[in-house]
């Protein structure tokens, strides 16, 4: 009994989602109400746990907004000068087969929005692209939606990685590895999926080639520190290559003169590009920047039945390494070339902003309550009693599930940042009960939890508003579902293996 009403709190948010289709602001507030009153009757939740559970939950939420706002804003900024349009055209004129270039555009392209903003904006702005190929409504969803996958866990600054890094104590270097390797199966296995549901099998080579390089790229610049940026550079360095292969058909061909704003978004990007990397690989630089800190800490608390919780620092916040912290000096430093150099537009401030409240403001409350939800369930021992119980019925075996516990949070909840909070601490408990190695566990989780993302009701419908599409959401998540599951468990069984 009390491992269902353990689970009660999450079966909210699943249920207010999926059934009845609330938003993820709405359902994390109903689910973080019900955690609350099941704490309160059932696991002894009482004032001094309540109030270091929700403040310990909001400094990891304002770590979350201090990446989400200003990356959406940086996006914005391009995409109202035209930048983002041109960036996608000079990468179409760059292909000249016409079906590695619907592969091309619906997966390493739509990887590339990823990394730079998503929320559903890779499928938004790819499917119409898809659409004018002659791709058919429905399918010009479905292809991106599987496309862009693999991005979504270090994409957006590595946002969903560095907040399962928070909420799990797991450094984010140390989580990875790992996660890269399952990542880059993952790269290439959704590469092979678009190419069969373009119905381009025959290019299944070049997909090969191009997965393998762009995880490998993928690997090596999270590892020597450009985690933030590493799935921009390899979904970047994925285009290159599969351009590249295409190099034959390109012959005689005249180069496409570079627009004002195509020259703005490069200009906006490789900004961001050169801070990460003046931050990554000048230690001194690092070290000095890395000693301004701030947290705050909290003291020891236990419920009245017998959980404690020790006493411990909030999230440590590096002012200046922040990745926050550097997208706001990129945008400072790309607007003041803007302003300056005269070729250049001027992207419109205010229409910006709106776009980024009108944007960042659900995916803000939705992360503030299901962070809320997540610090509950921990401090007052709902996470252990549901992982005990996972632990004792799957046993050696959960590895092969693991993955797709973390496309359920996604399915759920519309990304896989909400998915990790929701279940990132349930599978490290579950690591150290069966005696697996927890990074290995959250790996797997962060995986599903991008695989996730392309059956997510909540991005399909963003997804779908901008095309021919809209309100056959169903039929897409058809085509998506087979798809994401079978990836999901190919995922789970290489987990077992390495278990």
């Amino acid at each position: 009994m009390q491992t269902f009403l353990a689970l009660v709190p999450i079966l909210i948010v699943l249920i207010l989602m999926l059934g009845l289709r609330w938003s993820s602001p709405l359902a994390g507030l109903a689910g973080w109400v019900g955690g609350i009153l099941v704490g309160l009757l059932v696991f002894g939740l009482n004032w001094p746990v309540f109030w270091v559970s929700q403040a310990k939950g909001l400094m990891l939420t304002f770590n979350v907004m201090l990446m989400l706002w200003p990356a959406i804003f940086l996006y914005n900024l391009v995409d109202k000068v035209g930048g983002i349009k041109a960036i996608s055209t000079a990468m179409e004129q760059r292909v000249h087969d016409k079906g590695w270039l619907l592969i091309m555009q619906s997966w390493m392209l739509s990887a590339t929005i990823e990394s730079l903003a998503g929320f559903g904006l890779p499928i938004a702005m790819v499917a119409p692209l898809l659409i004018t190929l002659g791709v058919p409504p429905v399918m010009a969803v479905a292809a991106p939606a599987v496309g862009h996958t693999w991005a979504s866990s270090t994409g957006g600054m590595a946002l969903s990685l560095r907040l399962l890094s928070d909420i799990t104590h797991y450094p984010p270097e140390m989580l990875f590895p790992l996660s890269a390797l399952l990542l880059g199966i993952s790269m290439i296995l959704s590469g092979m999926a678009v190419a069969f549901m373009l119905k381009e099998k025959s290019h299944w080579w070049r997909v090969l080639i191009v997965g393998v390089v762009a995880a490998g790229i993928h690997y090596i610049t999270g590892a020597t520190g450009l985690l933030s940026v590493s799935a921009l550079i390899a979904s970047i360095a994925g285009f290159a290559v599969g351009t590249w292969l295409n190099r034959r058909r390109a012959n005689g061909d005249e180069k496409a003169p570079t627009s004002p704003a195509l020259l703005a978004g490069l200009i906006a990007y490789g900004i961001l590009v050169v801070i990460m990397l003046l931050v990554s690989l000048i230690p001194p630089l690092a070290a000095w920047l890395s000693q301004f800190t701030w947290t705050l800490t909290f003291p020891a608390v236990a419920t009245s039945t017998g959980v404690a919780t020790p006493a411990e620092e909030g999230y440590l916040f590096h002012i200046f390494t922040h990745p926050g912290t550097l997208i706001l000096a990129a945008i400072a430093i790309a607007l003041l070339v803007f302003r300056f150099v005269k070729a250049l537009p001027m992207p419109d401030l205010k229409a910006s902003l709106k776009s980024t409240l009108r944007s960042g403001m659900p995916a803000s409350l939705g992360t503030l309550f299901m962070i809320g939800l997540s610090s509950t369930m921990e401090h007052t021992g709902m996470t252990l009693v549901l992982a005990n119980a996972l632990s004792a019925n799957a046993g050696s075996v959960y590895p092969l599930f693991s993955p797709l516990i973390g496309v359920l949070g996604s399915f759920a909840t519309g990304s896989n940042v909400n998915s990790n909070v929701l279940f990132g601490v349930l599978q490290r408990e579950i690591a150290t009960l069966i005696g697996a190695s927890p990074v290995l566990l959250l790996a797997a989780q962060t995986t599903g939890g991008s695989l996730g993302s392309s059956i997510a009701p909540a991005k399909l419908a963003l997804g779908t508003s901008t095309s021919a599409a809209k309100g056959h959401e169903g039929d897409v998540l058809r085509i998506t579902l087979p798809i994401c599951l079978g990836i999901a468990i190919i995922i789970g069984v290489v987990t077992l293996m390495i278990a």
